[in-house]
This record gives structure tokens, C-alpha cells and sequence, in this order.
């Protein structure tokens, strides 16, 4: 028999609002491709992104385009080839990897892990807001131990400082998603340095970031859409400390472990993080994340309900997924 693939929409909606620089967002809109193989089914679940040209729609045809050469038994590799990095790879590479894992009987965390996977600490974000309004969300998430802070407004130096102290010690990273001018980010990363901030993401726009190599970091910078996949890490080198790797920029697991690797040969920290999405978006990155310095996986819980067989997570602690759920 051959192997057959399907793809589907699916929604979640969130808790609350999910507000960053660019946008807000009230669900969590996925795509979810699955690849049958007799009585085996791999599942891949992607978040599609405007930032990056994608949509709903675009993703699910990119999917459905490749359907005849899954049929035809195209592997992993082959996969990489045939399609460009982005949420429709991601979805069909993790829907393989799944695959894979129960065709062998044998867990992806075996061939990706070097060690057994353990539950891990994962940040939990922060909204933008008002300062005051951000302060009341950093207080209601007091007993979080890693805060993410999104920014990039007018008064973000007010936002910081009310975070601050309202985080009863957490500790913080600010992500700024591009939203930081050349005329404001030195005085933005003093700010973030004086309130004991641990991590500054993407504070200048992908492609107009060239100054960052020019300027004191006073704390570490982490590159997020100035990345996608492992060919981009070179062009990083003296403009970053830190990269984010994300399975939607990478167009999978596949990519993202090489991704990784090259980050470390080029000495940069590393942060695995993710796309607002459901635990199936976030089952693959749970075990590359085992390899990072800092974990941002919380996608599940900014959903008012997740799927079934969610990843289980005890406050900002995430375990590793359950065969139920994928790998």
C-alpha cells in the first residue's frame, strides 16, 4: 500500500489575547499534515506565519503539493530537497519523523537525544501591554522562574522597569520582534542590562541589524528572524551571542538538529523556541531542546485547551511527549 497524506486546519483558541509589535491574536490557527502507511500514521503540526509570506492557505497547498512524492515513498532527505524551509516543510518533516518512530518501534528521543529526555525548564511570556498592565501579568505569573517579555513600543525602558519589579526575581528575556530603532536600542539594552535581563531577542529588524556588531552588548543578543536555518548562522557571527531556533523558520526537525549543531561550532548559545500552537507543534522541539540553553515552549499554555494527550507541563516545567502524542 502506498503512503497516503492528508492535511487539515485546525484552531485553538487562546486564553487570552496574544499581543506582540507586530499584531494581535485571539487562536491559535495550525496545520496538521498525516502520512498513513498501512497501519502506521505520522502526525506534523505547523504554524503558519505572516511575517514570513505564509498563510493558512498557502501552507495547506505547499502540503498537498507534495503529496504524489509521499506516495511515492520520499524520505526525510529527499523532503529537505523538494521543498523550501518554512511551517509546510516543518509539518511534513515532523509527520515523518512520527512515522519513522512507529514504523521502527523505535523513539525519535533515541536517534535526536544523547542522553535520556528529562522535563525542562520552559519561559512563559508576557504580553505587550501598558507597563501597568504588564506588571499585573508578571505578577500573576510570580511563581514562573523565566519570564518572557515581549516589546518593542514607544516606552519600553517603562515597560522593563515595571516588569522588573513586579517579577519577584524571575528572571527575564525581552523579545523585541524587530520593534527597536538604531536611534533607541542602546539606550533600551542599558535598560534591560540595569534590570538584570538575562536575554534580548531580535531588537532590530532582519537585514537592518549590521549595527549590532558595532555596539556594546550589555546583555547577551538573540537572533530570531534573522535566522532560519543552518546555511544563515555564519552571516550571525559578531551581530549575536544567542540564536533561537524554531521548527516553522527551519522547516523541521531535520533542519533544525543541523541548525544546531552549527550554531555551536560557531559558538553561540542557544535557545529553542516556538510558534503560539498546540503540544503537537511542540513535541519535536521538547527533545532538540535538550541540547539548548534556554528553553521557550509554551505554547500549550496560552490555549484555553490543547489537544489531546498534550504535552504535560507542572508550572513552566515540560516533560517530554508521550508516544500518544508524537515520536
Amino acid at each position: 500500500m502506498a503512503r497516503r497524506l492528508s492535511v487539515t486546519v485546525e484552531r485553538f483558541p487562546l486564553a487570552t489575547a496574544f499581543v506582540i509589535s507586530r499584531g494581535a491574536k485571539t487562536e491559535a490557527a495550525v496545520v496538521v499534515c498525516r502520512i498513513e502507511d498501512g497501519e502506521a500514521c505520522g502526525h506534523g503540526e505547523c504554524v503558519p506565519y505572516a511575517r514570513y509570506g505564509e498563510s493558512l492557505e498557502s501552507v495547506q497547498e505547499a502540503i498537498e503539493a507534495i503529496a504524489s512524492a509521499i506516495g511515492d515513498g520520499a524520505s526525510r532527505a529527499e523532503v529537505q530537497t523538494l521543498m523550501p524551509p518554512g511551517a509546510a516543510r516543518n509539518a511534513v518533516d515532523c509527520a515523518l519523523w512520527d512515522l519513522e518512530a512507529k514504523q521502527q518501534h523505535r523513539p525519535v528521543a533515541e536517534i535526536v537525544c544523547d542522553r535520556p529526555a528529562r522535563p525542562l525548564e520552559t519561559a512563559y511570556t508576557i504580553s505587550l501591554g501598558s507597563p501597568a498592565e504588564m506588571a499585573e501579568a508578571a505578577r500573576a505569573a510570580a511563581d514562573r522562574r523565566l519570564l518572557k517579555i515581549k516589546v518593542g513600543g514607544d516606552n519600553d525602558i517603562e515597560r522593563i522597569r515595571a516588569v522588573h519589579a513586579a517579577s519577584n526575581g524571575a528572571r527575564l528575556i525581552l523579545d523585541a520582534n524587530e520593534g527597536w530603532t538604531q536611534d533607541n536600542v542602546r539606550q533600551n539594552l542599558m535598560a534591560a542590562a540595569a534590570a538584570g535581563v538575562v536575554l534580548v531577542e531580535q531588537p532590530l529588524p532582519a537585514g537592518r541589524d549590521a549595527m549590532l556588531a558595532e555596539i556594546p552588548h550589555p546583555v547577551p543578543i538573540c537572533a530570531d528572524e534573522s535566522l532560519h536555518v543552518a546555511a544563515d548562522v555564519d552571516g550571525l557571527v559578531g551581530r549575536y551571542d544567542f540564536v533561537n531556533v524554531k521548527l516553522d523558520k527551519t522547516g523541521g526537525l531535520t533542519e533544525a538538529v543541523a541548525l544546531l549543531r552549527a550554531a555551536r561550532r560557531n559558538g553561540f548559545g542557544v535557545m529553542v523556541g516556538c510558534m503560539v500552537g498546540s503540544s503537537l507543534s511542540m513535541a519535536p522541539a521538547v527533545l532538540l531542546a535538550q541540547h539548548a540553553d534556554i528553553v521557550d515552549l509554551d505554547g500549550p499554555l496560552l490555549l484555553r485547551h490543547d489537544r489531546p494527550h498534550g504535552l504535560t507541563y507542572s508550572r513552566s516545567t515540560v516533560s517530554p511527549p508521550s508516544p500518544a502524542l508524537w515520536g
